[in-house]
């Protein structure tokens, strides 16, 4: 059950002046007595999302055997095995490809490879892929990935992160918030005591503050 407060909020934040482009829901946690000099205070998750945020996620698929599987597949780039090198030379490409992908997967045996030629440009962006063998079916795989969302907490106190769109349902749009506030709780020293609070808001619309 989503709580009301969360379905309230995204309710208010709909009634924002029509464009005349899709708008999306963005989601701000804003948080309070954190120090983020500790490293263990700096949040790093991945969680999946119980709905479809309607936004495109492209995903990097690196590889060798299952090239052959990855050929039709829609929104993704293929990297192949005798690509690899070229991007320890090729700084400037590495981070356009890092750029252009919310995930990567690789073939498990590439990954020596990976973290030699890529591992400086998508270790840090928090972006090294996830290895699969090379018997995995390619599809299934890059689908799990495309609810997933990645929550980072770094330098400032507050998490953006994009949770739906205005076509999707108030109920569905609240459902993914809701998880995602569960997760963030989950991950603080103290709980739901360091929320300072949440804001809702269409990507022109009015922001909308909560608290739980």
């Amino acid at each position: 059950m989503v709580d009301e407060k969360i379905l309230a909020a995204v309710k208010e934040a709909r009634n924002s002046d029509k464009r005349n482009f899709k708008q999306g829901f963005d989601l701000a946690i804003n948080l309070k007595n954190i120090d983020l000099k500790k490293p263990e205070n700096r949040i790093k998750a991945e969680m999946s999302l119980p709905n479809d945020t309607g936004k495109k996620t492209k995903i990097g698929v690196i590889v060798d055997s299952l090239a052959s599987q990855a050929k039709d597949m829609e929104d993704v780039i293929v990297i192949k095995r005798d690509q690899l090198e070229k991007f320890s030379k090729d700084k400037k490409g590495a981070k356009k490809l890092a750029k252009q992908c919310s995930y990567f997967v690789a073939e498990a045996p590439l990954m020596p490879l990976v973290g030699k030629n890529l591992g400086p440009i998508l270790a840090p962006r928090n972006l090294m892929p996830v290895p699969i063998p090379p018997s995995a079916d390619l599809k299934s795989n890059v689908n799990s990935r495309r609810n997933v969302l990645k929550i980072q907490l770094k330098t400032s106190p507050a998490i953006h992160l994009s949770v739906g769109n205005e076509e999707m349902s108030d109920e569905k749009v609240a459902e993914n918030i809701d998880a995602i506030i569960n997760t963030v709780i989950s991950k603080l020293p103290k709980s739901k005591e360091q929320v300072r609070n949440y804001v809702i808001k269409l990507t022109m619309g009015k922001p909308v503050k909560f608290k739980l």
